[in-house]
Protein backbone atom coordinates (compact mmCIF):
# COMPACT_ATOMS: atom_id res chain seq x y z
CA UNK A 1 0.00 0.00 0.00
CA UNK A 2 1.18 3.70 -0.51
CA UNK A 3 0.73 6.84 1.51
CA UNK A 4 -0.71 9.68 -0.43
CA UNK A 5 1.48 12.78 0.26
CA UNK A 6 0.46 16.68 -0.54
CA UNK A 7 3.06 18.90 -2.15
CA UNK A 8 2.28 21.50 0.45
CA UNK A 9 1.07 21.21 4.29
CA UNK A 10 -1.76 24.13 4.04
CA UNK A 11 -4.36 23.43 6.35
CA UNK A 12 -7.75 22.11 4.50
CA UNK A 13 -11.06 22.04 5.01
CA UNK A 14 -12.66 18.78 5.13
CA UNK A 15 -14.29 19.11 1.48
CA UNK A 16 -10.80 18.72 0.67
CA UNK A 17 -9.93 15.64 2.35
CA UNK A 18 -13.37 13.84 0.73
CA UNK A 19 -12.51 14.96 -2.42
CA UNK A 20 -9.18 13.56 -2.47
CA UNK A 21 -10.45 10.21 -1.68
CA UNK A 22 -12.61 10.16 -4.87
CA UNK A 23 -9.28 11.19 -6.46
CA UNK A 24 -7.18 8.40 -4.71
CA UNK A 25 -10.26 6.03 -5.64
CA UNK A 26 -10.11 7.20 -9.87
CA UNK A 27 -6.58 6.15 -9.55
CA UNK A 28 -6.89 2.95 -7.72
CA UNK A 29 -9.85 1.86 -10.57
CA UNK A 30 -7.73 3.67 -13.52
CA UNK A 31 -4.85 1.41 -12.65
CA UNK A 32 -2.75 4.57 -12.56
CA UNK A 33 -0.68 3.86 -10.16
CA UNK A 34 0.11 -0.12 -10.53
CA UNK A 35 -2.10 -2.54 -7.90
CA UNK A 36 -1.06 -0.36 -5.19
CA UNK A 37 -3.67 0.52 -2.66
CA UNK A 38 -3.63 4.08 -1.13
CA UNK A 39 -3.96 5.24 2.28
CA UNK A 40 -3.51 8.59 3.80
CA UNK A 41 -4.36 10.47 6.94
CA UNK A 42 -5.70 14.25 7.27
CA UNK A 43 -6.65 16.43 10.40
CA UNK A 44 -9.09 19.54 10.21
CA UNK A 45 -10.71 22.12 12.58
CA UNK A 46 -13.62 21.29 14.49
CA UNK A 47 -16.30 19.99 12.67
CA UNK A 48 -19.03 17.43 12.17
CA UNK A 49 -18.95 15.02 9.52
CA UNK A 50 -22.43 13.39 9.40
CA UNK A 51 -23.66 10.95 7.31
CA UNK A 52 -25.59 10.89 3.60
CA UNK A 53 -28.93 9.26 4.87
CA UNK A 54 -28.87 11.61 8.27
CA UNK A 55 -31.45 14.59 9.22
CA UNK A 56 -28.76 17.54 10.26
CA UNK A 57 -31.18 18.50 12.88
CA UNK A 58 -31.97 15.63 14.22
CA UNK A 59 -27.92 14.51 15.13
CA UNK A 60 -26.42 17.75 15.24
CA UNK A 61 -26.68 20.71 17.49
CA UNK A 62 -26.64 23.33 14.85
CA UNK A 63 -26.61 26.17 17.15
CA UNK A 64 -24.59 25.11 19.00
CA UNK A 65 -21.99 24.61 16.47
CA UNK A 66 -22.27 28.12 14.99
CA UNK A 67 -21.68 29.47 18.21
CA UNK A 68 -18.42 27.45 18.96
CA UNK A 69 -17.34 27.97 14.94
CA UNK A 70 -17.45 24.08 14.30
CA UNK A 71 -18.19 23.72 10.84
CA UNK A 72 -20.65 20.71 9.60
CA UNK A 73 -20.02 18.24 6.45
CA UNK A 74 -22.35 15.96 5.14
CA UNK A 75 -20.10 12.84 3.51
CA UNK A 76 -21.28 10.60 1.06
CA UNK A 77 -20.63 7.41 2.70
CA UNK A 78 -23.36 6.54 5.43
CA UNK A 79 -22.59 5.90 8.70
CA UNK A 80 -23.16 7.69 12.08
CA UNK A 81 -22.44 11.28 13.00
CA UNK A 82 -19.21 12.29 14.18
CA UNK A 83 -16.67 15.09 15.53
CA UNK A 84 -13.26 15.64 14.67
CA UNK A 85 -11.21 18.43 15.83
CA UNK A 86 -6.79 18.44 15.71
CA UNK A 87 -6.61 16.39 18.58
CA UNK A 88 -7.89 13.39 16.55
CA UNK A 89 -6.51 11.87 13.15
CA UNK A 90 -8.74 10.43 10.26
CA UNK A 91 -7.63 8.19 8.31
CA UNK A 92 -8.54 6.92 4.68
CA UNK A 93 -8.92 3.75 2.85
CA UNK A 94 -8.86 2.96 -1.28
CA UNK A 95 -8.67 0.03 -2.50
CA UNK A 96 -9.86 -1.91 -5.78
CA UNK A 97 -12.12 -4.36 -3.74
CA UNK A 98 -15.31 -3.65 -4.31
CA UNK A 99 -16.72 -6.44 -1.46
CA UNK A 100 -17.81 -4.49 1.64
CA UNK A 101 -17.69 -7.06 4.08
CA UNK A 102 -13.65 -8.10 3.58
CA UNK A 103 -12.87 -4.65 2.48
CA UNK A 104 -13.98 -3.70 5.95
CA UNK A 105 -12.31 -6.46 7.52
CA UNK A 106 -8.76 -5.82 5.87
CA UNK A 107 -8.87 -2.26 6.92
CA UNK A 108 -9.84 -3.01 10.42
CA UNK A 109 -7.57 -5.76 10.91
CA UNK A 110 -4.71 -2.77 9.98
CA UNK A 111 -5.83 -0.79 12.24
CA UNK A 112 -5.80 -4.02 15.01
CA UNK A 113 -1.77 -4.39 13.73
CA UNK A 114 -0.90 -1.04 14.36
CA UNK A 115 -2.52 -0.46 17.99
CA UNK A 116 -0.83 -3.93 18.69
CA UNK A 117 2.75 -2.86 17.18
CA UNK A 118 1.94 -0.26 20.22
CA UNK A 119 1.34 -2.93 23.16
CA UNK A 120 -2.45 -2.42 22.90
CA UNK A 121 -4.74 -5.31 22.92
CA UNK A 122 -7.65 -4.04 20.81
CA UNK A 123 -10.58 -5.77 18.86
CA UNK A 124 -12.76 -5.11 15.89
CA UNK A 125 -16.90 -5.38 16.52
CA UNK A 126 -19.55 -6.05 13.94
CA UNK A 127 -20.51 -2.42 13.35
CA UNK A 128 -16.40 -2.48 12.49
CA UNK A 129 -16.03 -0.17 15.27
CA UNK A 130 -12.11 -0.84 17.32
CA UNK A 131 -12.92 -1.28 20.76
CA UNK A 132 -10.42 -1.00 23.39
CA UNK A 133 -11.90 -3.03 26.59
CA UNK A 134 -15.36 -1.84 26.24
CA UNK A 135 -14.94 1.46 24.97
CA UNK A 136 -14.43 2.55 21.09
CA UNK A 137 -11.05 4.55 20.23
CA UNK A 138 -12.25 4.21 16.56
CA UNK A 139 -15.22 4.37 13.72
CA UNK A 140 -15.34 3.64 10.17
CA UNK A 141 -17.65 4.33 7.27
CA UNK A 142 -17.84 3.22 3.58
CA UNK A 143 -18.02 4.40 0.40
CA UNK A 144 -18.61 2.55 -3.03
CA UNK A 145 -17.52 4.22 -6.36
CA UNK A 146 -17.39 2.64 -9.82
CA UNK A 147 -13.82 0.24 -9.54
CA UNK A 148 -13.20 1.24 -6.27
CA UNK A 149 -13.81 1.32 -2.33
CA UNK A 150 -13.51 3.83 0.26
CA UNK A 151 -13.34 3.09 3.75
CA UNK A 152 -12.82 6.39 6.21
CA UNK A 153 -12.35 6.07 10.11
CA UNK A 154 -11.88 8.25 12.93
CA UNK A 155 -8.45 7.19 15.76
CA UNK A 156 -9.79 9.29 18.96
CA UNK A 157 -6.16 9.95 20.10
CA UNK A 158 -7.56 13.15 22.14
CA UNK A 159 -10.75 15.77 21.48
CA UNK A 160 -12.48 18.43 23.07
CA UNK A 161 -15.20 16.55 24.95
CA UNK A 162 -16.85 19.36 25.55
CA UNK A 163 -17.91 20.17 22.08
CA UNK A 164 -18.33 16.27 20.94
CA UNK A 165 -20.81 15.89 23.49
CA UNK A 166 -22.95 19.30 22.93
CA UNK A 167 -21.95 19.17 19.06
CA UNK A 168 -23.83 15.65 18.61
CA UNK A 169 -27.13 15.81 19.55
CA UNK A 170 -27.48 12.80 22.02
CA UNK A 171 -29.76 9.83 21.95
CA UNK A 172 -31.44 10.41 25.67
CA UNK A 173 -31.35 6.86 25.96
CA UNK A 174 -27.87 6.04 25.65
CA UNK A 175 -27.03 9.38 28.04
CA UNK A 176 -29.09 8.98 30.28
CA UNK A 177 -28.75 12.35 31.89
CA UNK A 178 -25.06 11.88 32.79
CA UNK A 179 -23.91 14.13 30.19
CA UNK A 180 -20.23 14.07 29.75
CA UNK A 181 -19.39 11.37 32.34
CA UNK A 182 -21.95 9.14 30.27
CA UNK A 183 -19.92 9.82 26.98
CA UNK A 184 -16.79 8.98 28.51
CA UNK A 185 -18.18 5.72 29.82
CA UNK A 186 -18.48 4.53 25.82
CA UNK A 187 -15.65 5.57 24.59
CA UNK A 188 -11.64 6.08 25.24
CA UNK A 189 -9.00 8.28 24.27
CA UNK A 190 -5.82 6.41 22.76
CA UNK A 191 -3.68 9.44 24.74
CA UNK A 192 -4.91 7.11 28.04
CA UNK A 193 -3.02 3.87 26.82
CA UNK A 194 0.33 5.55 25.08
CA UNK A 195 3.46 6.98 25.69
CA UNK A 196 3.44 7.87 22.01
CA UNK A 197 2.57 11.66 20.91
CA UNK A 198 -0.24 12.16 18.12
CA UNK A 199 2.65 12.82 15.68
CA UNK A 200 4.41 9.67 16.85
CA UNK A 201 1.37 7.48 16.53
CA UNK A 202 0.77 8.64 12.80
CA UNK A 203 4.06 8.06 11.80
CA UNK A 204 4.14 4.39 13.20
CA UNK A 205 0.71 4.09 10.75
CA UNK A 206 2.58 5.18 8.00
CA UNK A 207 5.44 2.81 9.11
CA UNK A 208 3.35 -0.25 9.98
CA UNK A 209 0.69 0.11 7.09
CA UNK A 210 3.07 1.51 3.72
CA UNK A 211 5.77 0.39 1.58
CA UNK A 212 6.17 3.51 -0.97
CA UNK A 213 4.88 7.09 -1.29
CA UNK A 214 2.75 8.57 -3.99
CA UNK A 215 3.17 12.11 -4.06
CA UNK A 216 0.90 14.39 -5.91
CA UNK A 217 1.54 17.46 -7.69
CA UNK A 218 0.58 20.89 -8.43
CA UNK A 219 -1.92 19.53 -11.50
CA UNK A 220 -3.10 16.41 -9.10
CA UNK A 221 -3.70 19.42 -6.02
CA UNK A 222 -5.96 21.12 -8.60
CA UNK A 223 -8.31 18.77 -9.95
CA UNK A 224 -8.78 18.05 -6.65
CA UNK A 225 -10.10 21.32 -5.66
CA UNK A 226 -11.94 21.30 -8.72
CA UNK A 227 -14.14 18.12 -7.16
CA UNK A 228 -14.06 19.89 -3.77
CA UNK A 229 -16.42 22.47 -5.16
CA UNK A 230 -19.37 19.56 -5.10
CA UNK A 231 -19.14 19.35 -1.40
CA UNK A 232 -19.55 23.22 -1.38
CA UNK A 233 -22.64 22.90 -2.42
CA UNK A 234 -26.20 23.73 0.06
CA UNK A 235 -26.51 19.60 0.23
CA UNK A 236 -22.95 19.04 1.92
CA UNK A 237 -21.95 22.46 3.71
CA UNK A 238 -23.55 23.99 6.45
CA UNK A 239 -21.31 26.10 7.92
CA UNK A 240 -17.46 27.51 7.01
CA UNK A 241 -15.44 29.82 8.82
Amino acid sequence: MKYISLPETENRRLPFYLAMEEYAARLVAGGKDGDDDLFFMWQVDPTVIFGRNQVLENEVDVDYCRRHHINMYRRKSGGGCVYADRQNVMLSYVTRDEQVGPTFSRFVGMLLLVLRQMGIEAAGTTHNDIMIGDRKVSGTAFYHLPGASIVHATLLYDTNMEHMLHAITPDPAKLQAKGIQSVRQRITLLKEHTSLELDQVKALIRSTLCRGELLLGEADVAEIERMEQAYLTDEFIHLVH
